[in-house]
């Protein structure tokens, strides 16, 4: 039978000084012991076990250069299209207003260099040009007659081939404007959106197919016009 209490510290008063402190060092190290999960059995400290070792497999050096040489390519092809697509399309800033309401000062909108390889010019198409007096200035402005066509103005109304022309683009037709015109072979009439406000075939005359320098299909800022153009 285990001694009480009592009798525990009775027995350590009736001890020699000696004896007392390493009855204290003894039990301060239990009260260690028991506080780290321990077990503590009559005196004698059970340590838990190492724990179980779990072999890993091996790094694979080559399966990490595979990772790597994939990674590189992606990035590779990645860089290529960028740059192809640059090639093909530009972005750009519009200045001015011959072209509201649909464009307008400040959109930014995207060149498409690519189209016109594949397909010709129709009426309609918005395009980016070089300005017939000064081909190193960008104008836009929409196809309104193509090789052949002949077009007239009458009180900013234009017909094509003897045909009114159907323009919901056109919010205001400028009335003083009378031409007449025929569209020559490799040449293209345009005119702006804001009639009474651009600067177009009705002032510069025809423009050469060599001036233009991409289709305008789609704009890009600000957010609450972004889409395709009509």
């Amino acid at each position: 039978m285990a001694p009480s209490s009592h009798e525990q510290k009775e027995n350590l008063y009736g001890s020699n000084p000696f004896e007392v402190a390493n009855e204290f060092r003894r039990l301060g190290l239990e009260l260690r012991l028991r506080d780290r999960a321990l077990d503590v059995q009559g005196g004698a400290i059970a340590l838990p076990g190492p724990p179980a070792y779990v072999e890993r497999p091996a790094a694979n050096p080559e399966a990490a250069l595979r990772v790597i040489r994939a990674a590189v390519a992606s990035l590779q092809l990645a860089l290529v299209v960028f740059l192809g697509w640059m090639l093909l399309f530009n972005f750009s800033i519009v200045r001015g207003q011959s072209m509201n309401p649909g464009i307008r000062d400040g959109d930014r909108i995207v060149i498409d260099r690519f189209s016109y390889m594949f397909a010709p010019v129709q009426r309609g198409d918005i395009v980016v040009m070089g300005y017939p007096l000064n081909p190193n200035l960008d104008y836009i402005k929409r196809i309104i007659g193509v090789p052949g066509d002949e077009v007239k103005i009458l009180a900013g109304e234009v017909f094509v081939n003897g045909r009114a022309m159907d323009e919901p683009y056109v919010a205001d037709l400028d009335q003083t404007s009378y031409m007449q015109a025929t569209v020559e072979p490799g040449h293209y009439f345009v005119l702006g959106d804001n009639r009474p406000h651009s600067s177009d075939s009705r002032e510069f005359g025809l423009v050469h197919e060599e001036l233009l320098k991409g289709k305008v299909d789609l704009c890009l800022w600000p957010p609450t016009r972004v889409g395709l153009l009509d």
